[in-house]
């Protein structure tokens, strides 16, 4: 098959310095990952401006996806959590069916894999943890539970100036500071934060799943893909492909 037994497409945000590298760690052996970058002016990663730079990366998404569909990989995945979050869950539904029909190609989002992945490890109750401002935080929370998701802990990670310049550290502090007795897994929102490194032992510690939008669009990617191999060392829905 093309020397590969599969390509994966993602659309990544300007400035994001995260999405790369950890979906290349995250490709079992076979699988080759492909990037295409959006279009948004102005700082990347501030939470100032935050809701315009995801609604200039959508209004200018198509172009982007089309060079990506260009390399005939079996799935693109739209890798920023937050657009999901502007759009709600019809504007996100109506998104997937345009960027199929513009490209061809099967089109998921981080968003709709973080949902299909909850319903797979069957957790109905999670906590949520967010890198971003309180607006878009608040979107992420409300676009959870428009899927019927309880949010039972909810937090921001404090002071950030800029969300690419986050650390694995942090990711694992957030983890523990939303997660609740009550919570069936863990999230962390957010394809810019450092997550994929704490994964594992974050799930040692709290006993419970710990995933973030990184392990969540490469485990959707990867089904779709049809490629059964499960990943080690990056907490347990990866295990589950």
């Amino acid at each position: 098959m093309r020397g590969w037994r599969a390509r994966l497409g993602f659309l990544v945000p300007p400035g994001n310095p995260t999405v790369e590298p950890e979906m290349m760690q995250l490709a079992p052996h076979g699988v080759s990952v492909h990037f295409s970058r959006l279009v948004a002016s102005g700082p990347t990663g501030t939470l100032t401006g935050q809701e315009e730079r995801n609604r200039s990366m959508l209004a200018h998404i198509e172009p982007s996806a089309a060079l990506l569909a260009m390399v005939r990989p079996d799935v693109i995945v739209l890798a920023h959590t937050a657009s999901s979050y502007t759009l709600g869950r019809e504007g996100e539904a109506q998104l997937i069916d345009r960027l199929e029909q513009h490209t061809g190609t099967r089109f998921i989002t981080a968003a709709g894999a973080v949902v299909q992945a909850l319903a797979h490890l069957g957790a109905h109750a999670i906590a949520l943890g967010t890198p971003y401002g309180e607006d878009t935080s608040l979107q992420g929370k409300a676009h959870l539970e428009a899927h019927g998701i309880q949010v039972v802990g909810f937090g921001r990670l404090g002071q950030v100036q800029n969300i690419y310049d986050e650390t694995p550290e942090r990711a694992y502090a957030l983890a523990r500071q939303v997660d609740t007795p009550e919570a069936e897994a863990v999230f962390l929102s957010g394809t810019g934060l450092p997550t994929i490194e704490v994964l594992d032992v974050l799930e040692r510690d709290l006993g419970k799943p710990v995933f973030s939008s990184a392990t969540a669009m490469m485990w959707q990617a990867l089904r779709v893909a049809r490629i059964g191999q499960p990943v080690q060392g990056y907490g347990q829905l990866l295990t589950m492909v």
